[in-house]
C-alpha cells in the first residue's frame, strides 16, 4: 500500500485542512524549540536544550518525514507511521528527561 502525489488542484477540503494542520503544529514547534534552544544557549541550562529536542522530535520531524520521504522514496504507509511514531517518542523522552532528569 504505498501513497501517490496530490496536485493541489485534485486535493479534497479536508486533505488540505490536515496538510495545513500539521504544518501549522510543526511551525509551532519549531517556534518554541527555537526559544528553548535560545534559554539553552543564554542561561547554559541543560534542560533547555532536552526541551528543545523534544520538540523537534515531536512536532517538526514527523512532519518532515511525512512530506521528504514519501515524496522521495514512496514507502509503505506502515514504515512512515513507525518512523513517525518512534520520532514521536523519543521527543516525549527527551521532555520528559528535560523535566525530571538530573542536570
Amino acid at each position: 500500500m504505498s501513497r501517490h502525489a496530490v496536485r493541489i488542484d485534485e486535493a479534497t477540503l479536508f486533505e488540505l485542512l490536515t496538510v495545513a494542520s500539521l504544518f501549522l503544529v510543526a511551525l509551532f514547534g519549531a517556534v518554541i524549540a527555537y526559544q528553548a534552544y535560545r534559554g539553552y544557549r543564554r542561561n547554559d541550562a541543560q534542560s533547555m536544550l532536552y526541551l528543545a529536542i523534544g520538540l523537534l522530535l515531536l512536532t517538526v520531524f514527523p512532519f518532515l518525514l511525512n512530506v521528504f520521504v514519501t515524496t522521495l522514496v514512496d514507502p509503505d504507509q506502515v514504515v512512515i507511521a513507525l518512523l513517525e511514531n518512534v520520532s514521536r517518542l523519543l521527543g516525549l523522552v527527551a521532555i520528559t528527561y528535560s523535566l525530571y532528569g538530573r542536570h
